[in-house]
């Protein structure tokens, strides 16, 4: 492995020594595993670029799928199969108004994640 590729030897403790009284108030602050977890597992829906895209349009206007289709250039069942991961991890919502069926961020929630989310990379630049 070259230098160039070695972790920076500021990451790495040059001792054993375990700092006990810190590592069992981490332990008890921390979520418990399983929730941990849900939240990767939730975050992993964001990391899809077309649902990421989906999600930001959803949070400007309630859509129908043939608008998300026009807008993102792509089919509607490539949209209806992305729809209907985000609506299972509750992460958008629906209403049908006759036979046209209209999507909607859940709540705000989504909309703070995707807010705080995008001023991070804007904050980094």
């Amino acid at each position: 492995m070259s230098a160039t590729h070695l972790p920076d030897s500021a990451s790495f403790c040059d001792c054993d020594l375990i700092h006990e009284a810190t590592v069992y108030a981490v332990a008890a602050a921390m979520p418990p595993r399983e929730e941990l977890e849900q939240l990767a597992a939730l975050y992993k829906l964001f990391a899809d670029g077309t649902r990421a895209r989906i999600l930001a349009a959803l949070g400007t206007h309630e859509l129908c799928v043939c608008d998300l289709a026009a807008l993102l250039s792509m089919t509607k069942s490539a949209i209806s199969h992305q729809l209907k991961s985000l609506r299972l991890s509750h992460l958008v919502r629906c209403r049908r108004a006759g036979q046209v069926v209209y999507y909607t961020l859940a709540d705000a929630h989504v909309r703070e994640i995707l807010k705080i989310g995008l001023e991070h990379l804007n904050e980094a630049r």
